[in-house]
């Protein structure tokens, strides 16, 4: 089937089989499939799976799909008329994902959940499925299967081959915070210590995050009929914005001039502003993206604002990937507890992007036919 033919394709990924990314697909399906204008695939371990149904009483067939010979066909109703409670599964990872002890750090599970990213990353690159929404990994498994990345935003990166790119969280608009488009927080620095960050800070990653926190702001709000250009507010580093140099000079010397850079190509950049404002700011709609610093400064705040509500997007890579914004919540893997809100929050942001890719290749496409 050609891909312009079909419906676009949601991927997820199972993220750690020990924590609770079986559980928020099952959860989920059901809400998740209702929307027939996509189809959607699981990269996972069919056994996880079947056990997390279990445990949320989900009539949710889960069905292997033979990977790659059988593609993506239309889930006809003759094969199911109740095609929302199948799960299509592309197994891949080690067999014995299921063993891995639930709740527990456990190599097994670190490279059951590498393996279900780099299958969903390559099926993404070869335009097999439209986007990847990731459920959440465990970054010390990860390291104890011996692959040496700090989380999902390092791998994605590595493996597409991109340079310029960042986290960010954001949370849509429709949920109270923010203007028109919400709010995002573009992180600088992301997994490594506070003195290596710190360390490691620099006017070029700011003004690369500026970069990028504008291109997202400017496609979100094209996309509402918004013909304002995006405004972008820069964290401080230290208290107060430095004080003019009495804590810190590093809001003169490195964030100031990035600042400056970016308002020459254009973008309507604020800052340095001070952290104990700043977000307030935002939420009340002031700013429509803030570049914070380091993971915390950014984390913490947009958490506090909604956990629940916010969504995890990968800037700057050639694929779409969104993410829930929490982790693997070992302390509750197998209770049936876990809350899949910010699945969907990810998946509603996953679409947009999708939409938005459809929109300008079409565009392109016509130009170009026209030429």
């Amino acid at each position: 089937m050609n891909k312009s033919d079909r419906k676009p394709v949601i991927g997820f990924t199972m993220g750690d089989p020990a924590g609770i990314g079986p559980e928020i697909l099952m959860a989920g399906w059901s809400s998740i499939t209702s929307d027939e204008h996509y189809q959607y695939v699981v990269f996972g371990d069919v056994a996880c799976l079947r056990r997390a149904a279990s445990w949320n009483d989900q009539d949710v067939i889960v069905q292997p799909l033979d990977w790659p010979g059988e593609g993506f066909k239309e889930l006809s109703a003759e094969a199911d008329p109740s095609s929302q409670h199948v799960m299509r599964v592309i197994p891949c990872g080690p067999s014995e994902a299921a063993s891995a002890p639930l709740g527990q750090v456990s190599a097994v599970a670190g490279e059951s959940a590498f393996a279900y990213l780099e299958a969903a990353i390559k099926a993404t690159q070869t335009g097999t499925i439209d986007a990847i929404v990731t459920a959440p990994l465990n970054k010390e498994s990860i390291r104890m299967a011996g692959k040496q990345f700090p989380g999902h935003t390092e791998i994605l990166a590595e493996r597409c081959g991109v340079q310029e790119f960042a986290m960010m969280l954001y949370i849509p608009e429709g949920q109270d915070v923010g203007g028109e488009m919400g709010t995002g927080v573009v992180h600088t620095t992301l997994h490594q210590s506070l003195r290596q960050a710190l360390d490691e800070l620099s006017s070029e990653q700011i003004l690369s995050k500026c970069k990028l926190a504008h291109q997202f702001a400017n496609a979100c709000l094209q996309s509402q009929g918004l013909r304002r250009a995006p405004r972008i507010a820069v964290a401080a580093l230290n208290p107060h914005a430095g004080e003019n140099g009495l804590f810190g000079d590093e809001e003169t010397r490195i964030i100031a001039p990035a600042i400056a850079q970016a308002r020459q190509l254009g973008i309507d950049c604020h800052g340095p502003l001070s952290c104990d404002t700043l977000m307030g700011r935002a939420v009340a709609g002031e700013f429509d993206m803030v570049v914070a610093m380091y993971h915390d400064q950014g984390h913490i705040a947009l958490k506090l604002l909604g956990m629940h509500k916010a969504v995890n997007v990968t800037l700057g890579l050639p694929i779409i990937r969104t993410s829930v914004a929490h982790g693997t919540a070992f302390e509750i893997a197998g209770t049936g507890q876990a809350d899949p809100t910010s699945l969907f929050r990810a998946i509603e942001v996953a679409k947009r992007l999708v939409h938005q890719s459809l929109l300008q290749n079409h565009m392109a496409g016509s130009q170009a036919h026209s030429g």
